[in-house]
């Protein structure tokens, strides 16, 4: 069997990130890794090797929302991003910081609201969200703090809107680069002040 030429790695490449696109935009699929495993069985991608970055998902998806989704897509980025930010308003003693695609831009019918707290004391969150009657599920998740991976504190608390993830870190994880998977890129973090921008420019 004859080598496989750059030309057509690269073109498997975009079918998946497509493939990958649609997945997130249609179905919900919220992790980029499972989507582009998953579009790339549906391509018959052979191996890893053609797998695209997130950067690449993440503009195929923006391309799928401005040809199929130009209505509504924008109001619901709109709304995740108020809900986003009353939530961060209300945990402002926690240091929130909005991440993931409703900081992007490209969250669209299906998208999760991901925070991401910063203090010492888990305690005096939950006790903070009994307080405010926030029901809320404990979880762990996993991540890469600089060139460490960690399991951190995670709660899901759900909305008539959508669920809102929040990740508890360390003050001093603040200035750290931080990855959900060690291939995976930097994650963008932004504190109330900008996304009270963002969601005033869109005003």
């Amino acid at each position: 069997m004859g080598k496989e030429s750059p030309a057509n790695r690269q073109q498997m490449r975009e079918r998946i990130a497509h493939g990958a696109a649609r997945l997130i935009a249609q179905d919900g699929v919220s992790d980029y890794g499972l989507a582009k495993r998953k579009a790339a069985r549906q391509v018959g991608a052979p191996d890893s090797r053609n797998l695209p970055t997130d950067l690449e998902i993440e503009e195929a998806l923006r391309a799928y929302q401005k040809l199929y989704q130009a209505d509504e897509q924008p109001e619901q980025l709109q709304r995740l991003r108020e809900l986003a930010l009353d939530m961060m308003h209300l945990l402002a003693a926690f240091n929130p910081h909005l991440t993931g695609s409703v900081l992007s831009g490209s969250a669209g019918r299906h998208a999760d609201v991901h925070l991401q707290l910063y203090t010492d004391d888990l305690k005096e969150l939950e006790i903070f969200l009994h307080n405010q009657q926030i029901p809320f599920r404990a979880r762990e998740t996993r991540m890469w703090i600089g060139d460490a991976q960690a399991v951190v504190p995670a709660f899901i608390v759900s909305t008539p809107e959508t669920d809102i993830h929040i990740t508890v870190l360390a003050p001093a994880h603040r200035r750290q680069p931080l990855r959900l998977s060690l291939e995976g890129r930097v994650l963008e973090r932004a504190p109330i002040e900008s996304i009270e921008t963002l969601v005033a420019g869109a005003g």
